[in-house]
């Protein structure tokens, strides 16, 4: 099999890859229900306290996250070493979103260990491990 990017990927490549696009993927439709006000009120307390005071940047921000992942996540299936930059925004788009996240955590509202780590650790945990991988597997020949 003959392809432009020399050595064929690993099949963890694709199960890495597609497993962070359906995440995303997920992610995007989240994006979606927060902008619809009725599933916001069954929410608990304290997520309606992150999505009804967020402001029009901190909103922005979690777009550039969610939908600039995504579209890296794609772009690296398309094995496009572009990937990485999507991921850089992406990673931007998030520190934005969590300067407003960081201050309503650290509210008077009581948020638990468990979502503080779902919260903010875990997608920054997630945001370096693409930039990371971006870079890893480009250096393995999987992606130009």
């Amino acid at each position: 099999m003959n392809n432009e990017t020399g050595e064929r990927a690993h099949w963890s490549f694709w199960l890495i890859s597609i497993y962070f696009l359906t995440s995303h993927i997920m992610g995007s439709m989240n994006f979606f229900l927060q902008m619809n006000a009725d599933m916001v009120a069954s929410f608990p307390e304290t997520y309606r306290a992150i999505i009804e005071g967020r402001p029009i940047w901190a909103t922005a921000g979690f777009a550039i996250a969610i939908f600039g992942g995504m579209l890296g996540c794609l772009l690296l299936l398309f094995r496009k070493s572009i990937a990485f930059f999507l991921f850089i925004a992406s990673m931007l788009g998030m520190l934005v979103t969590m300067i407003h996240t960081y201050n309503i955590v650290t509210s008077t509202i009581s948020f638990s260990i468990i979502e503080i780590f779902i919260i903010m650790i875990f997608p920054l945990i997630v945001a370096v491990f693409l930039l990371w991988y971006s870079k890893f597997v480009e250096r393995k020949g999987w992606i130009s």
